[in-house]
């Protein structure tokens, strides 16, 4: 069998979806990020030699940080390398760590924005399209986030253990995030404030453990992070009871040229023996595949919601909540009703959504298409201003063109309301401001089919939309979308700049004269 007919047949086995335990060999694998020592020497550059504060904190990473962090303030406060970032951002400064935490977090969040590694798209599509049930984190990027967008973030050990988490559909950063430099777990003291709460943390992931399969990615078995987490696991188990462990630790590790393989054995923690999986295998695609084909039917970010409103409905003692007992089929006013389990059998009347049910993805899908097969004004009455609640961008022009609506007088008079959706700025709506400079180096003096032609779909789309709009081959674009239409999904890292280039190419192909100012 192949590793992912064994993984295949492993999961087959557990009562629940995977989680997955993500450390920082997979911001290195597909972001090219160091790892902690280097990312701490890339920042005693301009200090003292990186040898210097390895030796004084006895190698220690987490006393190097705090050593390195006191020299560094000192640093950024006077030095003309970071004057530009000291006035973004000083007001986030509230300690002498909080220099050294703001710039290593401006470098990680412009190295993610760069995307991951071309040589493994085909990781990063199937990773997109996982449907597991939560994922745990040590690490500090927002990779993760961009991979699953709707997914909720909880930021940080205080956040995860005081907060109502439903174990689905969430991401548990334990040790910070980018998004806050102040959250990260950083310095000595980082650590043993750390580490006094680790009982606590365990406790509370403790259930996911027993019940979920916990595929490890980007660690190691000697892992500190992870050794420390499973000793807190264990003391709160028992000895006695590692058995409940079996089958749901799987450690994904590179094969370095073997042959892939998948096997179990034990690691000894404190004196008892937990059963563990190891997989390896220099190509990870087998292993998504695997976590892929055993996914729930309903998406993991739905079953949060619905798990979060029935936690809130049964906590609630107050008798304000709007409640519906009703046979399913006589359901048909549906604004005054904030929640409704229904149990019993889909009917025909699903078919009857209609124009309510079209999705963002199908008008994508129907932009791109020689012909639509919809009827303009139900879209525009009806879909649109459903999906507007919380979509953003969305190809309207084809379907105001289609409707006779070709000029922004006859829009005003049309009564519709789309201003949401409308670029008020002309084509700078669908620029993204970081890809500004980048285009400017290497992309401004190609043609569409260049910049397509040279770089990997995600740049590709973040650089077209600067092309001025006699350069913008609107045929070329549209082909280069619907080559990548599979990119538009939610749950794809970078659907929006697929989408924003899908508006502009609609806004120059459908919409009015660029003179006209929109409103």
């Amino acid at each position: 069998m192949s590793i992912k007919d064994d993984l295949i047949a492993h999961f087959s086995e557990a009562p629940s979806a995977p989680f997955l335990f993500v450390g920082s060999g997979f911001s290195r694998r597909y972001l090219g990020l160091e790892d902690w020592s280097a990312l701490l020497q890339r920042f005693s550059k301009d200090l003292k030699p990186y040898e210097y504060y390895l030796t004084s904190a006895d190698g220690k990473l987490p006393r190097v940080a705090s050593l390195l962090a006191a020299d560094f303030h000192q640093h950024w406060w006077t030095s003309d390398v970071y004057k530009e970032s000291r006035e973004k951002n000083k007001a986030k400064a509230k300690d002498a760590t909080s220099a050294l935490r703001i710039e290593i977090c401006n470098y990680l969040s412009v190295t993610t924005q760069l995307g991951p590694a071309k040589e493994y798209a085909e990781e990063i599509a199937l990773l997109s399209k996982l449907n597991v049930d939560g994922i745990v984190t040590t690490n500090w990027d927002t990779l993760l986030e961009n991979l699953f967008p709707d997914y909720k973030v909880f930021v940080g050990q205080n956040e995860l253990l005081f907060s109502n988490t439903q174990a689905i559909g969430e991401i548990y950063k334990i040790h910070g995030s980018t998004s806050r430099p102040a959250s990260l777990v950083l310095t000595e003291e980082d650590y043993d404030g750390f580490h006094s709460a680790n009982p606590y943390l365990a406790a509370k992931l403790i259930t996911i453990f027993v019940e979920h399969p916990v595929v490890f990615i980007g660690y190691s078995l000697t892992d500190p992070n992870v050794l420390d987490l499973l000793r807190g696991i264990t003391l709160v188990l028992g000895q006695d009871n590692l058995v409940k462990l079996q089958n749901n630790l799987i450690f994904v590790q590179r094969a370095h040229g073997q042959q892939a393989q998948y096997s179990k054995t034990l690691i000894a923690i404190d004196g008892g023996q937990l059963p563990i999986t190891i997989v390896k295998s220099d190509s990870y695609a087998p292993i998504y595949e695997a976590l892929e084909s055993i996914k729930r039917k309903i998406p993991a970010r739905v079953l949060r919601y619905c798990k979060e409103q029935l936690y809130e409905m049964v906590r609630n003692t107050e008798p304000s909540e709007k409640l519906c007992v009703v046979d399913v089929d006589d359901i048909d006013k549906k604004e005054d009703i904030e929640f409704v389990v229904g149990v019993g059998v889909a009917s025909e009347k699903a078919g009857q959504i209609g124009y309510h049910g079209i999705s963002v993805l199908d008008l994508f899908k129907d932009f791109l298409a020689d012909k639509s097969k919809f009827d303009a004004k139900a879209i525009l009455n009806k879909t649109v201003p459903d999906l507007g609640r919380g979509a953003t961008y969305i190809p309207v022009f084809r379907y105001l063109k289609e409707a006779g609506i070709n000029t922004q007088e006859a829009y005003k008079k049309s009564g519709l309301f789309l201003a949401k959706h409308l670029p008020l700025k002309g084509a700078e709506h669908y620029r993204s401001r970081p890809y500004a400079k980048p285009f400017v180096k290497t992309e401004k003096d190609k043609t569409a089919d260049q910049i397509i032609a040279t770089n990997s779909p995600e740049k590709a789309a973040m650089f077209l939309p600067y092309l001025s709009k006699d350069r913008f081959d609107v045929a070329a674009v549209r082909a280069f979308l619907l080559k990548n239409v599979d990119r538009f999904e939610s749950s794809f890292p970078y659907s929006t700049y697929f989408r924003k280039l899908a508006c502009l190419c609609d806004y120059y192909q459908f919409g009015w004269s660029s003179r006209t100012k929109i409103e």
